[in-house]
């Protein structure tokens, strides 16, 4: 693409787009907001797939088992929202993280992407809305590169702020390989820091249950599994809840900033020691760096408590 198209591919979407999304649905109780905003958002987003992406801890046996419990966690979801031809529309993730920066992971989802990709232009691109490990998005690059760096805009969220202690973020630090792929590659990139930006986009109980609760089945289950996972941990204290995922959707709805800041940066470098490396003369990269927390959750909750009224 032309220089002046990259950075136009950088600047918020105007209009609707082609997206897929990419989550590891069940590492955590957010990516359920995420796929519930992105699928109540059809104005603007048309959603084409979803991938289940690998994670692994204290949810998951492996990476295989992480992505497994992903894929029916979207189909739950689905199930909940009565979005059921979505189904069809599910695709299985890497069973296991990349070995090295040379080799994909194959999987239905990884050529899903790669195929969308080549079926797209870099001027109507295919918006990649990743959530987790980005192994599925790095091996799609793998097998397609040209197509990857020329007809899409992966939207990550993932990595720590830059001016973090390190880089030790979950999805980042999961499959270090792939992160390095993807910041190289050259395809229009827009990353959403955790520690230090999108950790800021924290929600309670009160709140919750004030705005989402006997509204309908899926705002019932957000409420329940959110509440659920914080009182695991928390019981008998104040919390919050960090819902980060919600975020990476809402760039393709930042009309006028409304939700998020953001400016282009050198794309940063992971280290396998698990800290950024920089250069001033790599390509250029959008960095939200402000999330503005109150108008994000004005919408996503109006959003959810409006479905299927």
């Amino acid at each position: 693409m032309t220089l002046e198209q990259y950075y136009k591919n950088l600047r918020v979407p105007g209009g609707k787009v082609d997206a897929v999304l990419d989550t590891d649905a069940y590492n955590e109780i957010d990516d359920q907001f995420a796929l519930t905003y992105m699928l109540l958002a059809k104005e603007r987003i048309n959603t084409l797939g979803i991938c289940a992406a690998p994670f692994k801890n204290n949810r998951s046996e492996s990476a295989a088992d992480g992505m497994n419990k992903s894929y029916d966690e979207i189909i739950k979801v689905l199930d909940l929202m009565g979005e059921h031809d979505m189904k069809s529309k599910v695709y299985r993730g890497s069973e296991i993280f990349m070995k090295n920066e040379n080799e994909p992971v194959i999987s239905d989802a990884a050529e899903y992407i790669a195929r969308e990709a080549a079926a797209h232009t870099p001027e109507a691109p295919l918006y990649v809305v990743a959530l987790g490990a980005i192994t599925n998005v790095a091996s799609a690059i793998l097998i397609n590169r040209e197509a990857m760096r020329e007809n899409t805009v992966i939207v990550w969220l993932g990595g720590p702020s830059h001016n973090w202690v390190d880089s030790r973020e979950f999805n980042m630090m999961q499959d270090v390989a792939a992160a390095r792929i993807v910041f190289g590659c050259g395809a229009p990139l827009v990353q959403l820091p955790c520690q230090g930006v999108v950790s800021e986009f924290r929600t309670t109980r009160p709140e919750l249950e004030f705005w989402l609760k006997g509204t309908n089945p899926i705002g019932d289950y957000l409420v329940r599994n959110a509440i659920n996972e914080a009182e695991s941990y928390a019981a008998g204290k104040a919390w919050s809840r960090c819902i980060w995922d919600v975020t990476a959707v809402a760039w393709l709805l930042n009309d006028k900033d409304r939700f998020m800041g953001s400016y282009l940066t050198p794309a940063p470098i992971p280290e396998y020691d698990h800290r950024y490396g920089f250069d001033p003369r790599r390509h250029m990269i959008r960095y939200v760096f402000r999330i503005n927390r109150d108008a994000l959750f004005t919408d996503l909750f109006a959003r959810i408590a409006g479905h299927n009224k």
